[in-house]
């Protein structure tokens, strides 16, 4: 009886502390979600804590919402070719009229291509346009099936930060309208597809079949064109940016192909005390550049209203324009912010390119040189010089350590400032080896080339 009524007035105590520890607990969880943000740990520095809630951040809950609104416009892409059939990719309808969006490496061997709709109807389908260089290509939907179509939206790539959620629905393995999501994992990746890469990297999960396929933010406007997949990795997926695709559709449209535009600059990249920026080097004569005004060592910072900051970026924006668009360009001179048109033409071939740049090609040393302008030397850190356009792979001048950007100004110590004084300079010295001054950003430094 004695121990019933200890282990009683035990259980009682216990009863009334665990009451008390959880009242306290409560009490202190409320003040918790009601205390402003710490700045730091009471001052000590070692550690930093967010407020309850992130700002502008919404966790998501489900996505079946967005992914019944937009699944209908997402189609199933299969082609014959020498009488055979399969299933090979996705596509997405863009337009009422039937125009669809998928890979160029989907359909390029297709003698008839087949589409099948989220609804089980099935069309026939034509070449519009492709284009290899971005491996998009451009359909539309055929016969009196194709109507009352369901169509995707469009949204803004440019506007993708990394960590925003997406979604890539496609057909993968054959397997109808599957849905993965994942975040951006990365912006303008080149992973070796063509001279126009420009990835936008994901964790969504990317299998054979998706190709073509859209890639939807969460507002459920397509953001990129599922494209390539790393079969040795797990988690990274590549998508071409919709932008990317905005820019080339009208071309594909009314040529069936990228004619390409062509400015007519040659561009170095700085990255200097104002920022990364595209800086003419050269203006081509009698080029659309020349007549807009362009002029060396003026920095292009936008294209078309959108901001450039390097050689690439600039390239894809001019070059998916077809010959004859006018694009507007925005470039600083000195202080000024000035804005001017300029009318494409189309893009010379690669050997016409090399012959306009050829004057500068020295292969005894192994590399290309331009000639710079005042102004142009001035955004390249200073003095006059010769800018190191190209190093030929395994040529002296690699060997000796030169890259791509440096700024060559004396050659066997004598100043050279153009390429007549260069080459002056190389015929009046019999010698295998040169000694060669180079200034590479803020630092000069000298260098042995063997000839």
């Amino acid at each position: 009886m004695l121990a019933a009524a200890a282990l009683a007035l035990v259980l009682t105590v216990a009863d009334d502390d665990v009451s008390k520890w959880a009242a306290e607990k409560v009490k202190a969880h409320k003040v918790a979600l009601s205390a402003k943000p710490v700045a730091s740990d009471g001052g000590s520095g070692l550690f930093r804590e967010r407020p309850p809630v992130l700002p502008k951040f919404e966790p998501p809950t489900s996505l079946a919402p967005l992914v019944k609104a937009v699944r209908p416009g997402v189609v199933n892409l299969s082609t014959s070719n020498g009488g055979q059939s399969r299933s090979l990719g996705s596509g997405f309808i863009i337009s009422p009229e039937g125009l669809v969006v998928t890979n160029n490496h989907v359909i390029e061997r297709a003698q008839a291509i087949r589409v099948r709709l989220a609804d089980g109807r099935e069309l026939e389908a034509a070449l519009v346009g492709r284009d290899p260089s971005t491996d998009v290509a451009l359909l539309r939907l055929q016969g009196t099936g194709a109507v009352a179509l369901p169509t995707v939206y469009l949204g803004d790539s440019d506007q993708l930060d990394v960590g925003d959620w997406v979604v890539a629905i496609g057909n993968p393995f054959g397997l109808d309208t599957s849905v993965t999501h994942g975040i951006i994992s990365a912006r303008e990746r080149v992973i070796g597809v063509g001279p126009f890469d420009d990835f936008i990297q994901t964790n969504a999960l990317i299998n054979p079949g998706n190709s073509g396929g859209p890639l939807f933010n969460m507002k459920g406007e397509v953001v990129g064109v599922c494209t390539a997949i790393v079969t040795q990795a797990q988690g990274i997926g590549f998508a071409a940016p919709i932008n990317l695709v905005k820019d080339l559709l009208p071309n594909l449209l009314e040529n069936g192909r990228a004619e390409r535009g062509w400015l007519g600059v040659n561009i170095q990249e700085v990255d200097d005390a104002t920022g990364k920026a595209a800086v003419v080097i050269d203006v081509f004569k009698s080029s659309p550049a020349e007549a807009a005004g362009l002029q060396s060592g003026d920095r292009v910072i936008a294209v078309g209203g959108r901001t450039v900051v390097s050689y690439l970026q600039l390239l894809r924006r001019i070059a998916l324009l077809a010959p004859g668009s006018t694009v507007k360009l925005t470039v600083k001179r000195g202080t000024k912010e000035l804005d001017m048109q300029a009318t494409l033409i189309e893009r010379p071939s690669v050997d016409a390119l090399k012959a306009m740049v050829g004057a500068g090609r020295l292969d005894a040393l192994g590399l290309v040189v331009r000639e710079l302008t005042p102004e142009a030397a001035k955004q390249l850190g200073g003095e006059l010089g010769l800018l190191v356009a190209a190093v030929f792979p395994g040529g002296p001048a690699e060997m000796a350590g030169l890259q791509g950007g440096d700024v060559i100004v004396e050659v066997q110590k004598q100043r050279v400032t153009d390429l007549k004084a260069l080459k002056a300079v190389l015929d009046a010295s019999g010698e295998a080896t040169l000694l060669l001054k180079y200034r590479r950003g803020d630092v000069s430094q000298y260098v042995v080339l063997r000839r």
